[in-house]
């Protein structure tokens, strides 16, 4: 039987379009079976709260994860929470998979520097290292 995966994938919904192809990717497979524990557009965590609710609920959905996904496109560089994610990643000691987005010429340092491995856009390589990581 194959182990359950509870995945949080950090992106920005600015970029969601590659958040939404790594899901439909890693659907395809059905022999890899995944949790999401992300936080889609169109279901917020946070509407009206303040900074420290919105950490908390991040916290919250990561606690039962067993891996980290930080898509490393530059913009994540840019983005104000990534920081507070890789930190709080760090902080339950959550191994963070950094996935290098398909064709880009840069990515983001930041990202990099915490992860514990980078794998490039390709579906194999993405599961086989959240297997490893997890």
């Amino acid at each position: 039987m194959s182990k359950q995966h509870h995945l949080f994938i950090s992106h920005s919904w600015a970029y969601g379009e590659n958040y939404n192809k790594l899901i439909e990717k890693l659907r395809e497979r059905s022999y890899f079976k995944f949790s999401d524990y992300s936080v889609p557009k169109n279901d917020p965590i946070h509407t009206s709260g303040t900074d420290k609710e919105l950490k908390e609920a991040i916290e919250n959905k990561m606690k039962p994860c067993g891996v980290i996904i930080i898509l490393a496109g530059v913009y994540a560089t840019y983005s104000k929470w990534i920081n507070k994610e890789i930190k709080i990643a760090q902080d339950y000691r959550k191994p963070i998979l950094a996935i290098e987005p398909w064709a880009s010429e840069k990515t983001s340092k930041v990202v990099k520097d915490a992860a514990d491995k980078i794998v490039k856009w390709n579906t194999e390589s993405i599961i086989s290292a959240i297997r490893e990581l997890d």
